[in-house]
């Protein structure tokens, strides 16, 4: 959820002395720029509440990985495919392990939801598209990540903030250094915080004395609702539902940001998807609302409410909330969506992408871990076969033709 700063990423500082312009560890005294930036970062934490001793003893021989610049234009929200991105994300795996974990916290989803008025399908879909339920934190080192990104690259001001934020939630205690590892942006625990989100909006719902998200499921998944809640959640509402769109409608009018009420819509022809109207259920006919077309007017559309905006800050990109509302919505037994993408090569589940990879091993390729994770390896390899098999595009992309080709 917290990733809505997905780009955030703060600089793991080598060991300092005590003073404020004390010399670079050695390790990053092999990087003389490097050793300049940390320096610079003392100073800063040092006037936002990191005590000198702290911030030496979280930051010592820590040295830059520049590997993570390059993702900060590649995030996945924005380059893949609505289709296939939703098809990994949204899969009838994670479902089920949805519906498991609503069993399993079913007395805890139940306070939550009497405290901050998010139901639980939304709390857990949140869980399982940012950790996969806590089994995927992110394997990159924390403060390294944001150091780096503190010190080079576009934004360094947003992730020198995010790496002060992350020295005074360690000094504070409330989160461990040892082992602490999240994505590349900086976004880490079972829901993904950013430091900065997990500094405003953590809460301790289990009242042993520290706001954990990394260790303690109550914390972390009282503190997504409570963001959500801040965000302008509406407990009761929707966050939207599929609609059908008349034959010619003016797809210039969709749009998150395009809000109009609900009785426009409706007097455009926009219905619900099974023909029902538009206005009902008990919502008004003024209620503002915003029409999405997520492939362009021939894939499905839905009309989005307030909670769709709350769901969105958690990270600022269209596929990634409709991925939080369609998981979601099948948790609570839905199936959406119902219209089909206007694709005919569609994306695959992780179970499908982990057979791809299975008959990819078979014919040769080292592709690593069978793991259901389409990384650079793999797109080498389906390209690879794709040009053998002369399929075009030989573009490296896994979907339904690729693997239907190498099941015959």
């Amino acid at each position: 959820m917290f990733r809505a700063a997905v780009l955030a990423c703060l600089c793991a500082l080598p060991a300092l002395q005590a003073s404020a312009q004390a010399p670079a560890s050695t390790a990053s005294a092999a990087d003389p720029a490097f050793a300049r930036c940390l320096s610079t970062l003392r100073q800063d934490a040092a006037g936002k509440g990191v005590g000198a001793a702290s911030f030496d003893r979280f930051t010592a021989g820590l040295v830059p990985d520049r590997s993570v610049l390059a993702l900060l234009d590649a995030q996945p929200e924005f380059t893949t495919p609505i289709w296939d991105y939703l098809a990994g994300l949204v899969d009838d795996e994670r479902v089920a392990d949805g519906r498991a974990r609503l069993a399993e916290h079913a007395e805890l989803l139940a306070r939550i939801e009497a405290r901050y008025g998010v139901d639980p399908a939304t709390v857990v879909a949140v869980w399982g598209v940012e950790s996969d339920y806590g089994r995927i934190f992110g394997k990159r080192p924390l403060l390294v990540s944001l150091a780096t990104l503190s010190c080079e690259g576009r934004r360094q001001p947003f992730f020198r903030g995010e790496f002060i934020t992350t020295l005074r939630l360690l000094q504070a205690g409330d989160i461990q250094a040892e082992g602490l590892t999240g994505s590349w942006a900086g976004a880490f625990g079972h829901t993904q915080f950013m430091p900065s989100t997990y500094e405003r909006i953590a809460v301790d719902f289990d009242g042993d004395g520290r706001r954990d998200l990394v260790g303690n499921i109550p914390d972390a998944l009282a503190s997504t609702a409570n963001y959500l809640k801040q965000s302008g959640w509406r407990s009761g509402q929707p966050w939207g539902f599929e609609v059908r769109v008349p034959e010619g409608f003016d797809a210039s009018l969709a749009g998150r940001t395009s809000r109009r009420p609900l009785s426009e819509w409706a007097a455009r022809g926009v219905r619900r998807f099974d023909g029902s109207p538009l206005v009902a259920n008990g919502i008004a006919a003024d209620t503002r609302s915003a029409l999405l077309l997520p492939a362009g007017p021939r894939g499905p559309a839905f009309v989005v409410l307030r909670n769709y905006d709350a769901i969105y800050s958690y990270n600022a990109a269209e596929s990634y909330a409709l991925a939080i509302a369609f998981l979601a919505e099948r948790l609570r037994g839905g199936n959406v969506p119902r219209a089909a993408w206007p694709t005919d090569d569609p994306g695959l589940s992780r179970a499908l992408r982990r057979e791809l990879q299975t008959l990819l091993l078979a014919r040769g390729h080292d592709i690593g871990e069978v793991d259901g994770m389409i990384g650079s390896n793999t797109r080498r390899a389906i390209q690879a076969e794709q040009q053998r098999l002369d399929l075009q595009p030989a573009d490296g992309r896994a979907g339904v033709r690729i693997l239907e080709a190498l099941r015959r």
